[in-house]
Order: structure tokens, then C-alpha cells, then sequence
């Protein structure tokens, strides 16, 4: 299934994070932080959003920081994903 997100919309999937910590602790699940790096998968047209005109800054394939209690979460194709406002994204990672 196809995402294409709408208006000043972004689609990210979260990247994983490594389990340990650098002393080699190993963390459970309940232990970890929700991860706030994710990579673009999709990017909306822009244009005037709000009656504000804006344009899209990101592009599909980009590595981003994240507002952390942002965006919806959805499920698709077995995939979760996030959609987010491009207002949310805090930085590009290069």
C-alpha cells in the first residue's frame, strides 16, 4: 500500500535504536525511551496550509529528529509509521 501524505504532511518510520547502553547493559522494552530519529518516507505537495504558504523542506530518504510526543501512529502492511506536520520536524541528520 502506497502512503501519499496530504498538505504539509510528512510520513517517517522510526529507526531503531541499539538495545544496549555503551557499558553493555542490555535494556528491555519497558526500559527504553520512544526513539525520535526516523527516516523519510514521503512528503506532501505543501502550498497553502492554514492560509499560510509553505514549502516543503524535507525530502523522501532523509534522516530527521523528531518532536517526541508528535505526530499520529498508524499501522500498514505490518509497517508502523507516523505522520507528522513538516512544523514538527526538528533537524535534518547528515
Amino acid at each position: 500500500m502506497n502512503v501519499k501524505p496530504l498538505g504539509d504532511r510528512v510520513v517517517i518510520k522510526n529507526v531503531e535504536q541499539e538495545e544496549t547502553t555503551k557499558s553493555g547493559i542490555v535494556l528491555p522494552g519497558a526500559a527504553k525511551e520512544k526513539p525520535q530519529m526516523a527516516v523519510v518516507l514521503a512528503v506532501g505537495p505543501g502550498g497553502m496550509v492554514d492560509g499560510k504558504e509553505i514549502k516543503m523542506e524535507v525530502e523522501v530518504g532523509q534522516k530527521v529528529i523528531y518532536s517526541k510526543y508528535a505526530g499520529t501512529e498508524v499501522k500498514l502492511d505490518g509497517q508502523e509509521l507516523i505522520l507528522v506536520r513538516q512544523s514538527d520536524i526538528l533537524a535534518v541528520v547528515e
